[in-house]
């Protein structure tokens, strides 16, 4: 097998998280603003996309030089063995993002790297014609950033937070991979209760339970690299079994999630259905006010709403206060919530152990972590 270069990207804000997953598979990492580096063979390309629950692609780095003009472009995007990855009738779409760099025109840059990439399979394929792009897609991106280049291949096809089990959804879902981020940020184990007072679709309890019987994200999707010859459908058979013997499908779970609107909590018992947590994930109908527990060291993580229409902010003001006043009386349970309010600890009626920085999309929000207390043994 080769050994290539390759980059898990990662949402803003959740660079060390998406680190700290590929660490914990075995690999070294380097990371820099959304993108975090490691070395793989073909196996390690499988697996990375099947297991990755934060990170949003996984690509191989096929190139990357300093480009000034057109023609640098052009001939250094042809000097890469591009038939080592494409064979003769892959089709591959070039996309393109140019930030502070000279060649500034990205319809150009993309126009140049495709016909330089033509150029070299025309040769390493002994064609004249025009090559037809019938077969296996291979998603090209030319990144050029302060006049670095930087050509990779998508090896994921649709990003990975497109886990299958997604039905339906609310007006405003929560991306797959940021919800498991804010799993892992909980340190939640499955011996603990697990409550979303606000679960909208499902996707927060959703990947708490993926993660409490250790299920691979992937395990109910395609890649565009799955048919890929170089890696072969025997690779990824190898994968897809190692991740299903690792699953620990009699782990069981306590995990709520409530809503106050009865018609998306039935969306979210669809999505738990389609995943194949139908009998282990229960949903209510409920208010976050409304909130009861007799059992200790819980975990709450929630995303409530944003106010962002004319009205909502007095509403979601007086929640907050209303999750303070709750979630005081059980001190053992530790409470995250996702949350672009500026005077949210204000209102919830105590400062947080912990605020973290994230971009639910490109809503600047933070996570406010409120620890519980050890129970007592």
């Amino acid at each position: 097998m080769a050994t290539y270069k390759l980059l898990a990207t990662a949402a803003m804000g959740l660079e060390s998280i998406v680190a700290s997953e590929v660490k914990d598979m075995g690999y070294d990492t380097q990371t820099e603003n959304g993108k975090v580096f490691f070395e793989g063979d073909e196996r390690d390309i499988a697996k990375t996309n099947l297991w990755l629950r934060t990170a949003d692609r996984v690509k191989i780095i096929a190139g990357e030089f300093n480009a000034y003009t057109f023609d640098e472009l052009f001939e250094k995007t042809k000097e890469i063995e591009w038939e080592k990855f494409l064979p003769v009738d892959a089709e591959f779409p070039v996309q393109g993002k140019s930030v502070k760099s000279t060649l500034h025109s990205v319809p150009n840059c993309q126009s140049i790297v495709k016909k330089a990439i033509v150029e070299r399979l025309k040769k390493a394929y002994h064609r004249n014609s025009f090559l037809d792009e019938t077969g296996p897609r291979f998603k090209i991106e030319v990144s050029i950033l302060k006049d670095k280049v930087q050509l990779s291949i998508d090896t994921s096809g649709a990003g990975l937070h497109k886990r299958g089990y997604r039905v339906d959804q609310g007006e405003a879902p929560l991306k797959e991979t940021l919800a498991a981020a804010l799993v892992k940020l909980s340190r939640w184990t499955p011996d603990r209760p697990f409550v979303d007072p606000f679960c909208g679709s499902g996707t927060i309890v959703i990947e708490a339970a993926m993660i409490g019987q250790n299920i691979a994200p992937g395990y109910n999707r395609e890649f565009d690299s799955e048919k890929w010859p170089w890696i072969g459908e025997a690779i990824w058979n190898e994968v897809r079994e190692q991740a299903e013997e690792m699953a620990n499908y009699d782990q069981p779970l306590n995990i709520l999630g409530t809503d106050i609107d009865h018609r998306i909590v039935k969306i979210a018992e669809q999505n738990a259905l389609e995943a194949g947590f139908a009998d282990i994930i229960q949903f209510e109908q409920r208010q976050v006010k409304d909130f009861k527990t007799t059992e200790e060291n819980g975990v709450v993580i929630g995303n409530p709403p944003y106010g962002e229409r004319i009205g909502e902010i007095e509403i979601i003001e007086e929640m907050i206060q209303d999750m303070g006043r709750i979630f005081s009386k059980h001190p053992t349970w530790s409470v995250y919530i996702l949350s672009s309010m500026a005077r949210f600890e204000t209102l919830y009626g105590q400062p947080a152990t912990k605020k973290r920085k994230l971009f639910n999309g490109f809503i600047r929000t933070d996570l406010f972590q409120f620890w519980g207390e050890r129970p007592k043994k």
